[in-house]
């Protein structure tokens, strides 16, 4: 049995949480936009946006962002990964953009996520938000918002489960590897 590090309601609590966050580091959420990394952190921002629109603190754009084409370790000279069209539907000039992603490693889903905003535009400001972090950054990377921090050894993996992928409920798990990476 893999070890529940969050349940759906720990999940929520969360989620709620981090939306009052990026309220009050912003004074406010006139100029803020979500962006989530597709899957996951799009699920984060689009349930972060839910929360904010549900409490009647008002409506926050949100859109999902394909990184496919930016990851380094992922574009080779033979293999190229599908990417779509990143069409945010609104404008990131002068906007605060809370990147959202669902777990926070190397950082690497971090810094293709940023240079695929700045493919699309200019954002006054770009924060970063993850649901997880779990550490073992290989660059520079801090969150400025985290659910929730989960140390892991490199033989340990973070599943999130979102019902919206299929999952019969939202959970947080960790699984450990049988062979470790070197």
């Amino acid at each position: 049995m893999q070890p529940v590090i969050m349940d759906a309601e720990g999940m929520r609590r969360t989620i709620v949480r981090l939306s009052h966050e990026i309220e009050e580091r912003n004074e406010g959420l006139q100029n803020v936009v979500l962006v989530g990394v597709k899957r996951g952190g799009e699920i984060v921002a689009r349930r972060i946006a839910a929360a904010i629109a549900a409490s009647g603190r008002g409506n926050v754009p949100c859109a999902g962002l394909d990184i496919g084409m930016t990851r380094d370790d992922l574009v080779s000279a033979f293999i190229l990964p599908d990417a779509e069209k990143n069409e945010l539907g609104f404008s990131l000039e002068q906007k605060t953009v809370v990147l959202c992603d669902d777990v926070l490693h190397t950082g690497r889903s971090a810094v293709a996520g940023i240079e695929a905003l700045f493919r699309i535009g200019r954002p006054a400001k770009t924060e970063l938000l993850v649901l997880v972090d779990r550490g073992g950054r290989e660059l520079p990377v801090r969150a400025d918002f985290v659910g929730k921090n989960v140390p892991t050894s490199r033989r340990e993996y973070i599943n999130v489960r979102f019902t919206e992928l299929g999952h019969g409920e939202d959970s947080l798990t960790i699984t450990r590897r049988q062979h470790a990476e070197t």
